[in-house]
Parts: C-alpha cells; structure tokens; sequence
C-alpha cells in the first residue's frame, strides 16, 4: 500500500505533517507490486475525496466521469471502478482543458448557440463497470485506511523534518 503522502496530505485529511510510506512489502515485492500500489493510491485518494463530497452534499454520485493524461490508461479507470463501486466514463475527448479553452471561444463568438448545443456534443468514449466483489472492495479500502493512518503526523510541527537533519548531520 502506497500513501503518497510527500507533500503532507489533502482533501479530506489535510494533515501537512503527513509523509509518503510503502507499506506491506516482503522480499517478493517487485516494482510491479510498487507500480500498482501507485495506481491503487490515485483511485483512493479519489474514493475518499468522493465519500466526503457525498457526506457534505447529501447528493449520491451515481458514475464518476474522468478527464485528463491518467484517464488514457485502461488498467487505472478499471481500477477507479472497482474500488468506487460504480462505473466510471471517459469521454472521446480527454483532453477538457483545451477543450473547454476552444468551447467559451465558440460561445464568444457565436460559432455555439449555448451551452446546451456544447453538452449535447458530449460523448462517451469507454465505460468501466465495476467488477470487485464489495467484501474485496471493502477490504482493500480499510487497509488504504491504515496506511493513511500510518503516515498522519510523521513530523510534528516543531520537529526538524529528517531529510533536514541528515543534511546538517
């Protein structure tokens, strides 16, 4: 299990004394078992931040839709699905910030009559339906949950942080 925790932690633990840690390996672990454990962290950190939107909100999230360079990897949308529990969609286009840039600019200029027009051009690239048994599912984010624990408040606020100290040393 991977917290990558190595600028602190954000949303929803904001802990800056958090630091990233490797946790669970044996003398059998291979950069595969890393590499995938990094994976596994992107689609819990996005698990957690989903649950605290849903508590705040009172609004179920019914599929989560995805965008951006991490989006473009299949083995990671699998991921994301199994372990959110819902399907997860990718567009055609992944690439939302240009596209959004060359949207407003049609809107400016007239070349879309509104918004409406810009949501019906939307489409779905690929789905990624969930396959992760709950039990499974379950387990696999209470272990994310220890890791998480285990990297909370490494440093203390008034504490040289290590790397530091070895420099000085």
């Amino acid at each position: 299990m991977l917290a990558p925790a190595f600028a602190g932690l954000g949303a929803p633990y904001w802990d800056p004394y958090a630091r990233g840690t490797l946790l669970g390996m044996t003398r059998g672990t291979s950069r595969t078992h890393i590499a995938r454990a990094a994976l596994d962290a992107i689609a819990l950190q996005t698990v957690d931040v989903l649950a605290a939107m849903e508590a705040d909100s009172g609004i179920a999230v019914s599929e989560l839709r995805v965008d951006g360079g991490a989006s473009q990897s299949d083995l990671l949308m699998q991921i994301q699905a199994d372990l959110l529990g819902r399907p997860v969609v990718r567009p055609s286009i992944t690439e939302t910030t240009a596209l959004g840039a060359a949207h407003l600019a049609g809107l400016a200029t007239g070349f879309w009559a509104d918004a409406d027009e810009l949501a019906r051009q939307w489409r779905a690239e690929r789905v990624f339906e969930p396959s992760m048994s709950a039990d499974a599912r379950d387990q696999h984010i209470e272990r994310w949950h220890r890791a998480i624990e285990r990297a909370r408040a490494w440093e203390q606020p008034n504490e040289q942080p290590i790397d530091q100290a070895i420099r000085d040393a």
